[in-house]
């Protein structure tokens, strides 16, 4: 063990460094005329609040890894619910374990009517991410015996009925935005066949994907299962640590997702290739961007300084998606941006290089999904991830209730006038 010497004032003492850092309770001990000494940390870019053994990355290589395994080789050789036992699990399922794993998911797809009911009680035109996490959340009121998170059987089986859930609910917002009827899952179809079926299924006695298609939407489902501790993974923790259920965390995690600077940069992506227009304006666009007339969006990550490895794999899906329904338009402006913006020392220097949002956008409205749909999308594979991070954090003995610190910067110890 290494430690860092640290001195303040009179006040000398060694700080054990484990894994890179040291506690932040170990600078109480050093005294300040605020109080004990705090670290000040906006965003909290640099503060570690967990261990966690589910995701890693290295932004500067650009690697992602889910339980040690690399994005690349489970997006080629894994299916999204494989994905996901494995971040609940922390092993590969296989055999009859994955087998049991596959019946259990989906003998829990189907939804109470009452939630149904809650679905519809919103205006049609309501953001499906509005009526997702209401829906959500309200899960907690149908199986109450949740709140006990005390219990491992109990905790897995709400992990379970989440996980296979949260597709119909997501489906069924979608078709109510449309006026259409909700469709019954399908047990013989698998987890993302059966959410296409869901979700576009019309007057055919058998709904049948296009099995690139289906391929397309189970490698985007694998690339967003999970991504450390970002916004919304953040907040499914917090609202975990004061002993919360699945959905109740969940339904946090779905709101702080619906923030455009974290959900939405996708739909940004496409705004900013229609105002684009053609290919022959990229290199304009370009000099506007390097003159601060505007931003490129889709490129740059607050963790990725190189290649995001999830843009790479979604790049490929697209010729897939697109060999099916067409090819967009703006792809050929995306494609080209892209070449461009590479080959430009303005963006290399700055590490801005293009990340998952640059290309999932384009395979979801090829799909036939309205912009606000996108965002949905996104949940739906990382209730995975939120699941397997709300398990590690109740379970956890080092965890208890989140509650960080603050600078105070108010005025002090006025008196109270009257009148």
């Amino acid at each position: 063990m290494t430690s860092l010497d640290a001195r303040l004032g009179d006040v000398s003492a060694e700080l054990p460094v484990t894994d890179g850092t040291i506690r932040a309770t170990e600078l109480k001990q050093f005294a300040t005329d605020r109080g004990p000494l705090m670290t000040y940390d906006p965003g909290f870019a640099n503060t570690a609040a967990c261990r966690s053994s589910i995701t890693f990355i290295d932004g500067d290589a650009g690697i992602l890894e889910y339980r040690g395994y690399p994005i690349e080789q489970l997006a080629k050789e894994s299916t999204f619910l494989e994905t996901a036992y494995l971040l609940l699990g922390g092993q590969v399922p296989v055999g009859d374990e994955l087998t049991a794993w596959v019946d259990d998911v989906n003998h829990h797809r189907l939804i109470h009517e009452n939630v149904k009911d809650i679905i519809k009680s919103f205006r049609y035109d309501a953001h499906p991410m509005s009526k997702l996490m209401a829906a959500v959340a309200s899960l907690m009121s149908f199986y109450p015996e949740s709140r006990d998170i005390s219990n491992a059987d109990i905790r897995f089986q709400n992990t379970v009925r989440l996980l296979a859930k949260m597709p119909t609910i997501a489906a069924y917002a979608y078709r109510h935005s449309l006026g259409r009827e909700y469709v019954q899952p399908v047990d013989d179809l698998g987890f993302v066949e059966n959410f296409l079926a869901m979700m576009f299924k019309q007057q055919q006695r058998q709904f049948a994907a296009d099995p690139r298609l289906v391929k397309a939407v189970e490698v985007l489902f694998i690339l967003h299962a999970d991504h450390e501790q970002n916004c919304s993974t953040t907040a499914v923790r917090t609202v975990a640590s004061a002993g919360n259920d699945p959905y109740t965390s969940i339904g946090a995690g779905i709101g702080a997702l619906f923030g455009p600077a974290h959900g939405g940069a996708n739909e940004a992506v496409l705004k900013m290739l229609r105002e684009i227009n053609s290919v022959d304006n990229v290199p304009e666009f370009i000099e506007g961007v390097k003159n601060g007339k505007g931003r490129l969006m889709g490129f740059g990550h607050r963790v990725y300084k190189n290649y995001d490895p999830r843009a790479r794999v979604i790049k490929a899906a697209a010729d897939d998606v697109f060999e099916v329904t067409g090819v967009n338009p703006l792809l050929r402006i995306a494609v080209e941006l892209e070449k461009i913006a590479l080959e430009d020392e303005y963006f290399i220097s700055r590490k801005l290089y293009p990340n998952v949002d640059f290309y999932s956008g384009l395979i979801y409205e090829a799909l036939g999904l309205p912009p606000e749909m996108f965002t949905v999308m996104f949940a739906v594979p990382r209730t995975a991830g939120w699941l397997a991070q709300w398990e590690e954090q109740v379970s956890d003995p080092d965890q208890r209730i989140i509650r960080p610190q603050q600078i105070y910067t108010g005025a002090r110890a006025l008196d109270y006038i009257v009148g």
